[in-house]
């Protein structure tokens, strides 16, 4: 394709992605689905280019985005962009749909950095307070109805646990903002696969849950976490809150390995269908029994290709 061509296909495209903005940030109606198209332009153009021109047309967005949507649209462009341009160049080097997720992860994440950064420097407002303060003022609403009932003298042990738990959700920020980061780059992902399949005729998707494999790095990553967890670190320490906050998310992807293996047992064994769904069930309605179960098996999958040896069996 010609360089004409390309740059009048990237005008189209950061006008829709701009009509989009407009659409989520003044008609609250459709606002969240506005939200989640803002990638989908970013993303196709491209799966079709790549990085290079693509951020042309981020640049070119941000601009316009400042000049029609005013500059609190910024950090929301530089989100979208970020993590679309990810997920469209993975398409455009044909990776693996899951791999594609992870890059995409990595952009979106970014970009929800560069939005505490700018709403700490820019519009001086300090994000991780404001999440205190929202945290704060739950826990007062309950103990104010707590005390309307007259229930606060019979509850006092459990206040006093919930505000150490509402404490802890603030040290939690980098673990949330990586799972928001994973639900973003899932569903702009799943979009624009439907879309770029209806364009330009391809068969793009996800494949099964069960093939599922993520990379051994991981059951390292997690260990060296689980190491530092027996040794007694400082509360308020950077240290203590970087080890939280991976073993949260590594745990949680080795959840996920878990099941993935479960379904995938379930097939090589021809086993039933409920097999793996009341797993799932059951992780999410008693994690205290199910959740570690399902994470061990995600280590022993990931570190002992686990799966290759029951497909070898088979064979």
């Amino acid at each position: 394709m010609n360089q004409s061509k390309i740059l009048t296909e990237g005008a189209m495209l950061t006008a829709i992605y701009i009509i989009l903005l407009l659409i989520a940030a003044f008609v609250p109606v459709i606002t969240i689905v506005a939200t989640f198209l803002l990638p989908v332009p970013f993303i196709i153009f491209a799966s079709r280019h790549n990085w290079k021109p693509s951020l042309l047309m981020f640049g070119v967005a941000v601009v316009l985005s400042i000049l029609f949507a005013t500059i609190i649209s910024l950090p929301l462009t530089v989100l979208m962009g970020l993590g679309g341009i990810m997920l469209g160049s993975a398409i455009h080097k044909k990776l693996p749909a899951y791999e594609t997720w992870g890059r995409g992860t990595i952009g979106f994440v970014v970009g929800l950095l560069f939005i505490f950064v700018f709403s700490q420097f820019v519009l001086q407002v300090n994000l991780m307070n404001e999440i205190d303060q929202i945290l704060n003022q739950y826990v007062q609403t309950v103990k104010d109805l707590m005390e309307q009932f007259g229930l606060m003298d019979q509850a006092e042990e459990q206040v006093e646990l919930l505000e150490q738990q509402i404490g802890m959700l603030s040290t939690l920020v980098p673990a949330g903002i990586a799972f928001i980061g994973i639900f973003m780059a899932f569903i702009g992902q799943w979009v624009s696969y439907k879309v770029i399949n209806r364009l330009d005729s391809k068969d793009l998707g996800f494949p099964p849950f069960r093939m599922l494999r993520l990379p051994v790095s991981l059951v390292w990553i997690y260990f060296f976490a689980l190491i530092f967890t027996f040794f007694e670190l400082d509360p308020s320490s950077t240290l203590y809150l970087a080890v939280n906050n991976v073993m949260i998310v590594a745990g949680m992807l080795m959840t996920l390995q878990g099941l993935s293996f479960i379904f995938f047992y379930a097939h090589q064994k021809n086993k039933s269908k409920a097999l793996p769904v009341v797993s799932v069930i059951l992780t999410i309605l008693f994690p205290f029994f199910f959740l570690y179960f399902v994470r061990l098996l995600g280590i022993i999958d990931i570190g002992f290709s686990l799966r290759d040896r029951i497909s070898k069996g088979k064979n």
